[in-house]
């Protein structure tokens, strides 16, 4: 079980860190192409969301071949824990989103 909680925590940190690295670097790039870096952070926090789950996950096509194989076979709880993998993801980039508004004082 400890596999798994390592596993939940690292989807999590990693999708963190695509969001919030990618925004960074984009707001970065963003004010040296002489655009307003914080409008570009915004968007881009918001547009990073899929791409932090993809790579946090692996490639959704392991995920997505996971469920049908423990489903087919029966195997109800590694659904579950490969569903807790995807929400921990999602969570870790939703939470990034939230920092960078946060961070620039954007809408929450």
């Amino acid at each position: 079980m400890g596999e798994f909680w390592s596993t939940t925590v690292l989807n999590y940190c990693i999708a963190l860190g695509v969001v919030l690295g990618g925004t960074l670097l984009g707001g970065i790039g963003a004010f040296f192409g002489n655009e307003p870096p914080m409008d570009t952070m915004l968007r881009m926090s918001e547009h990073l969301k899929i791409w932090a789950l993809v790579a946090a996950l692996g490639g959704t096509f392991d995920t997505i071949k996971s469920f049908e194989v423990h489903i087919l076979g029966g195997e109800m709880s590694q659904v579950f824990q490969q569903l807790i993998f995807i929400l921990s993801a999602f969570f870790g980039a939703h939470f990034g989103t939230v920092l960078i508004r946060w961070f620039i004082q954007g809408d929450l």
